[in-house]
Formats: structure tokens, C-alpha cells, sequence
């Protein structure tokens, strides 16, 4: 089962992209951090590097995809770069492709995954971007499920619903071929 710092065991090849994302220099000749860097402040980082409990629904070279602890609704998960940067303007040409086509990969999953009738995919640049890495949200969506706007209430799991919801949509992310 997947949960906090276990890893997905999805039979995918990423060895090409794990050539480009692993021959990109991360750190500047005086050793300060560039937006490759990983950050020991950056809880996404830590989260990457397992090294902070998460629900871990999906990896691949270029990204770990998690539940969000605090989810819009049951399934709302992030998509974070494995290397440490901020926002999307940062992102590398190289990790374009291998990025989105992760986040494309959830979005089509996870209304069957839920029995929704779509997803909401969102990208939050500094303004609103709790956590200084860059990362998408991807949240199951059914009509009349009372979002509107931007003023959105958070939810939380109880004690062992995220290991059934991450579980779930981890068990069709690896069915379904990308």
C-alpha cells in the first residue's frame, strides 16, 4: 500500500529522462543554492528525498506526486518537480515535457480513479504559493461541488483516509499507461 514515505512501484520506464534531469548542474561554483539546489528548508524537497512523511501517489524522473494534507476534496494532489525551483518560469526546457506530461498523466486518471467528472489543474506563481517550489494541483472535480471563485475551504483525512485515497489513485495511475 502506499503511504507516508513509501514509493510507488508503477513499472515505467524514465531511465531517458532521468539522463537529461541528472546531467543539469545544481549548484553555483561558491556553493550557493541555485533553483536546482535542493532545500533542506523546502518541505517539497524533503519530501522528495523521503525524508518528510507523505502520501506518495505517483513518481518519475522529473516528479513525485503526493496528496495535499490539506485537500480541497478527498484525491487533491500535487505534482512537484524533483529538483528545487520555484516557479514555473524556472523550469528548464529539458523538464517541460517530462513535467507536464506527468501532470497530464493525473488529470486523466483520476476522475475514474474517484468517480469524478473532471479535474481542476492549477499553478500558482509566488502570489498564493504557500510552498516556495514549484508544484500543480491536481483536484478531482464533480458539478455542484460548491467551488467557486478562488475562495476555496480546505479539508483534512481522518486517521487512515489518506492511505486509502492515495492507495486508490496510486493503483490506477500504475494501470493506466501514460
Amino acid at each position: 500500500m502506499v503511504g507516508p514515505v513509501e514509493r510507488c512501484t508503477a513499472d515505467h520506464d524514465v531511465t531517458a529522462e532521468r539522463d537529461v534531469i541528472d546531467g543539469v548542474e545544481e549548484s553555483c561554483d561558491d556553493g550557493s543554492m541555485t533553483a536546482a539546489s535542493p532545500s533542506t528548508e523546502c518541505i517539497f524537497c524533503r519530501i522528495v528525498a523521503a525524508a518528510e512523511p507523505a502520501h506518495i501517489v505517483y513518481e518519475s524522473a522529473a516528479t513525485v506526486a503526493f496528496l495535499d494534507r490539506r485537500p480541497l476534496f478527498h484525491g487533491h494532489t500535487l505534482v512537484v518537480t524533483r529538483r528545487h525551483m520555484v516557479t514555473l518560469g524556472e523550469l528548464p526546457d529539458e523538464l517541460l515535457d517530462p513535467f507536464w506530461r506527468d501532470v497530464r498523466h493525473i488529470a486523466r486518471v483520476m476522475p475514474d480513479a474517484f468517480g469524478a467528472q473532471g479535474t481542476f489543474v492549477a499553478n500558482n506563481n509566488v502570489v498564493s504559493q504557500s510552498v516556495a517550489h514549484l508544484h500543480v494541483h491536481v483536484v478531482p472535480r464533480m458539478k455542484g461541488d460548491g467551488l467557486r471563485g478562488f475562495f476555496w475551504p480546505r479539508t483534512t483525512y481522518a486517521d487512515g483516509e489518506a492511505d486509502a485515497v492515495a492507495s486508490r489513485l496510486a493503483s490506477a495511475l500504475a494501470r493506466e499507461t501514460r
